[in-house]
């Protein structure tokens, strides 16, 4: 009699298609088509070394199946399927929770450190997700390239807007799209599609003209922020997207929103603001941006940011590279902010979003544990539980 096995599986509707999972999988079990990102079940080793590179949990899921999903079948999926229901020794088909001990073991195996994955808050808008694939993109064409930071700045930020002309492209603030760059790879595959933040509200960088705008740092080796940062006005890309269906913002006024960033981690919460700005211009104090630069000259959106009234959004800035001045960072600026961080970890309306260099969560996981234990709460169960009511989030690469 065939025995249950564990299958490991990628959630379609949260993945966002950036392939570090493919590229980072030892033994090239993870595979993609011009729709999903898949696990082979026949070369999959369970070595997890895919799990901790994912930026969104999408990686992290698992059934136990009699007969392991196909690739063609994964291929085909727009959602996850349902556990079904598993027959086991003694006859009859059972439910997950009758199995018996060996499957039972087999799903808790699964399901270790699977808990509090990411949710998206409960009054955000539905997303649109993978519309526009490898094998049928979108076309859109480059309206405006703008540098963001100080000409001797030792980053070079461009503001990016793309119109979608007559092209449909539903897209929500803390959404991303892939952008695919031309030629070859040095085996002479097609570059895969690198993935941006879009940092404009959902009706667009200007109101009702099916535009986006997207916020690229340059990396000197890198191949599509190269590709993307020379772009030019009436210069045509091909888009994939959107992604994500997680890191979204709450449609509720009375949210209050802590965003933490570093660099390009600000692409969204632009869109955050925007959108909060457009629909509800008198809010006060529901709003708290702690953002962390080399210097104020690399921080970009610093002028524009500066004209936001700090009622409607407080502003907290760590600059760590300023000559003659203390280094200071994001999770500096938290502790200094304990009083109100505190309020926000007790209030059931209030939301934390994390973006930004990777290199930043250690720091500021500690300041939050500190502001927590200072008010006697516990902060991993306070974080787990925040993450459960999809009001904790956190994207970082």
């Amino acid at each position: 009699m065939n025995k249950p096995i564990k299958q490991h599986l990628i959630d379609p509707e949260i993945c966002i298609r950036c392939y570090t999972c493919e590229m980072t999988c030892p033994i090239e079990a993870i595979t993609h088509d011009d729709t999903n990102v898949v696990v082979d079940a026949s070369k999959c080793n369970y070595c997890m070394a895919c799990i901790p590179v994912c930026p969104t949990g999408s990686i992290d899921e698992w059934r136990v199946v009699m007969e392991p999903y196909s690739l063609d079948d994964q291929f085909g999926w727009d959602e996850l399927p349902a556990q079904e229901d598993i027959a086991v020794e003694g006859g009859g088909d059972t439910s997950i929770e009758a199995l018996d001990d060996a499957v039972a073991a087999l799903l808790a195996e699964a399901h270790k450190g699977a808990g509090g994955k990411a949710r998206a808050p409960a009054s955000a808008s539905k997303p649109t997700v993978n519309l526009y694939t490898l094998g049928k993109p979108a076309r859109a064409v480059v309206q405006g390239n703008y540098r963001l930071t100080a000409p001797d700045a030792d980053a070079d930020v461009r503001h990016i807007i793309l119109s979608l002309e007559d092209q449909s492209f539903p897209v929500l603030e803390g959404q991303s799209v892939g952008i695919i760059p031309p030629g070859t790879d040095a085996d002479g595959k097609a570059h895969l599609p690198r993935l941006y933040s879009v940092s404009s509200p959902r009706d667009g960088e200007r109101p009702n003209y099916n535009n986006i705008s997207l916020t690229v740092k340059r990396e000197p080796q890198g191949v599509c922020s190269n590709f993307v940062c020379d772009l030019k006005t009436g210069d045509t890309v091909d888009l994939t997207g959107p992604f994500g269906s997680t890191f979204l913002m709450p449609n509720d006024p009375g949210a209050k929103i802590l965003m933490i960033c570093t660099g390009t981690g600000s692409a969204p919460f632009r869109g955050f603001t925007m959108r909060r700005q457009r629909e509800n211009p008198g809010l006060t104090d529901s709003l708290m941006l702690v953002f962390g630069a080399r210097t104020p000259e690399g921080l970009p959106y610093f002028g524009p940011l500066k004209k936001v009234p700090e009622r409607f959004m407080s502003k907290h800035f760590a600059f760590s590279r300023v000559p003659d001045q203390p280094k200071q960072y994001v999770q500096d600026q938290l502790r200094e902010q304990k009083d109100r961080v505190a309020a926000l970890l007790q209030d059931p309306n209030g939301y934390i979003y994390i973006c930004g260099l990777k290199a930043m969560e250690h720091g500021v996981e500690e300041a939050l544990a500190d502001i927590a234990r200072g008010i006697g709460a516990d902060w991993a169960a306070t974080r787990d539980a925040m993450r459960e009511d999809g009001r904790y989030h956190v994207e970082t690469y």
